[in-house]
């Protein structure tokens, strides 16, 4: 056998032990009649030791060949260590070495295989065999599998089937572009990449098998960002005879589960608000909720007087932020900077100083006296020693440029630790979107999302103020799951779908297989997916996603370690019927 324990395992318990390890060469140090070799896999690192009193000299003179990242196996004793590591858990032994055998020799690496390394993410990326090795990666790894095991623990516990789905299927619109596969069988045909398997877990409600679930991968080709990939993997849940309250339920007790068995972390608390609520005091539909600076509407107290700025905006609405009174205006002014970058778009800011003997200075003292300002601080709770940050403008505009200032300020202000978790639910989504350039409607989730109850009439006469059967929950201000009540009946899909602008023909034609399947006794039925790469990221204290993928894509979508994607030969591309034209 290679090894009879791993490099993270030996203890004094084992001191005088004969035993075989096998890894990597982590580094050597060589003094001469006396070489240290720390040696390291998945588990951790033993160091190994060659005595020139206990060694013969063709084993010494073997050990001085050895170089970063070789791969050996050894044979010896478990001695104690004279000069102990209380950093590692192996730090009170070592192994007097008697064998070494050279697996396999190694270049040295393009960057340093330590926690703190050397290599920038473009090298990281092309060598990610060798990243992986580092115990920040290894460990985000293993944290994935564990959060993933308690996810099928808790499901199968509760009845959930896990049922896989095609990953070759029909393009449907589904939100965003589908990545599509030629058949070779069917020239001319495309299969696509699932974005979801959401008709096929409808279809398995059809067929009975009332609790559902899959960890499955995704796949949409749209922009990337630090916490979106072009592939992605959902926690995909779906159960029959259930209402909104049974399926908040089930996954607000996972969330739970999970919270407690990874993270040690109690949380009894899921508050809820609405889609309104959220956009209203937060400026977007994932709050984050470990902190407050809610926002203040101000239009009421501050467009009485002659400051067109506030008298022309469709919103004047601010926040408080925490012992802001701080700041200098050399501050304030990089803060007025900051919101002017093209990323978060406002045309100014105005700012209040509410000073701690209850007077105000504001940026606007000639146009508003003490009172008006006071009016402002209690709308946006502001208190002795804060700062209030003012916006004003189009209202879905001037929310988002708020909401951007309030995590910024948050993060600077060191609130949102990634030790504290703060889930919540938002509900009651719009069922449709305004399309601003086009001025046609589309399903803010997706077409199969139910409207509220009593509200599908509304559909013709106020399509904007419908309410969706839909649920979002978030953590920590990042959406980790979302779905809905889904339409079970042939005649109220038919009603959604036209007045999404499909005509009979379109419906019949992208969602024939489904209209038809309802025709057969489906039950009321509902669902949920989590991001598994975000809501892993979240648990494990970061937000970006990319370490907690073996084998993530660059910003451009590009797997700069196999190099992919990439062209194909010309008689590869006249197998499956396909000429290029690419423009340059």
């Amino acid at each position: 056998m290679y090894r009879t324990h791993t490099c993270g395992e030996l203890r004094a318990s084992h001191i005088n032990t004969e035993v075989t390890l096998s890894g990597w060469v982590q580094k050597s140090r060589d003094k001469g009649f006396m070489i240290w070799v720390d040696l390291r896999d998945r588990y951790g690192i033993t160091q190994l030791i060659f005595d020139e009193e206990r060694t013969s000299k063709e084993l010494m003179d073997k050990a001085k060949t050895l170089g970063r990242e070789f791969v050996v196996q050894v044979t010896g004793k478990v001695i104690e260590r004279q000069s102990k590591n209380a950093n590692i858990p192996t730090g009170d032994v070592e192994v007097l070495v008697s064998n070494l055998e050279i697996l396999n020799e190694a270049k040295l690496p393009p960057f340093t295989i330590e926690d703190e390394t050397d290599g920038g993410e473009d090298i990281r990326m092309k060598y990610r065999y060798l990243d992986i090795r580092r115990n920040p990666v290894k460990n985000s790894l293993v944290f994935r599998h564990k959060v993933s095991m308690e996810v099928r623990k808790y499901l199968s516990d509760k009845g959930f089937i896990d049922v896989e789905t095609p990953y070759l299927i029909k393009s449907t619109p589904e939100g965003a572009r589908d990545f599509l596969v030629p058949s070779r069988m069917n020239a001319g045909q495309f299969y696509a990449l699932p974005q979801s398997p959401q008709t096929f877990k409808q279809l398995l409600m059809v067929g009975g098998m009332d609790k559902y679930f899959q960890i499955v991968k995704c796949f949409r080709d749209e922009d990337l960002r630090a916490d979106r990939q072009p592939e992605f993997t959902q926690i995909d849940c779906e159960m029959a005879f259930v209402e909104q309250e049974d399926i908040l339920e089930i996954f607000e007790g996972m969330t739970r589960h999970l919270l407690k068995e990874i993270n040690g972390v109690e949380v009894e608390k899921f508050p809820r608000i609405t889609f309104d609520e959220a956009m209203r005091k937060y400026g977007n539909d994932k709050p984050d909720i470990r902190f407050g600076m809610e926002f203040g509407e101000l239009n009421e107290v501050a467009q009485h007087k002659d400051f067109k700025v506030f008298n022309d905006a469709e919103l004047v609405v601010g926040i408080a932020v925490p012992r802001g009174n701080s700041y200098t205006r050399k501050e304030i002014d990089k803060l007025i900077d900051w919101v002017k970058r093209p990323q978060v778009g406002a045309l100014g800011m105005v700012y209040v100083k509410c000073n701690e003997d209850g007077s105000f200075k504001s940026s606007v003292d000639k146009f508003y006296d003490q009172d008006d300002l006071a009016k402002w601080a209690e709308a946006t709770g502001a208190k002795a020693g804060d700062l209030i940050c003012i916006l004003s403008g189009n209202k879905n505009k001037v929310r988002a440029q708020l909401s951007a200032l309030r995590m910024e300020m948050a993060e600077r202000l060191g609130l949102r630790k990634s030790d504290e978790f703060a889930p919540l639910w938002v509900i009651d989504f719009p069922l449709l979107e305004l399309d601003e350039e086009t001025g046609h409607y589309h399903a803010m989730h997706h077409p199969f999302t139910s409207p509220k109850p009593g509200q599908l009439a509304l559909l013709d006469t106020e399509p904007g103020a419908v309410k969706a059967n839909a649920y979002d929950l978030v953590l920590n201000g990042n959406e980790i799951g979302g779905g809905s009540i889904r339409i079970h009946d042939k005649e109220t899909q038919a009603i959604m779908f036209k007045h999404l602008g499909f005509t009979e023909e379109e419906a019949k034609a992208q969602f024939g297989f489904l209209m038809d399947a309802f025709e057969y006794g489906a039950p009321p039925h509902g669902g949920l997916a989590f991001g598994l790469d975000r809501l892993v990221a979240i648990l494990g204290g970061q937000e970006t996603i990319r370490d907690f993928i073996a084998f993530p894509k660059n910003n451009s979508g590009r797997d700069v370690m196999i190099d992919a994607p990439a062209t194909i030969d010309d008689e590869q591309l006249q197998e499956l019927s396909i000429k290029l034209d690419v423009k340059a």
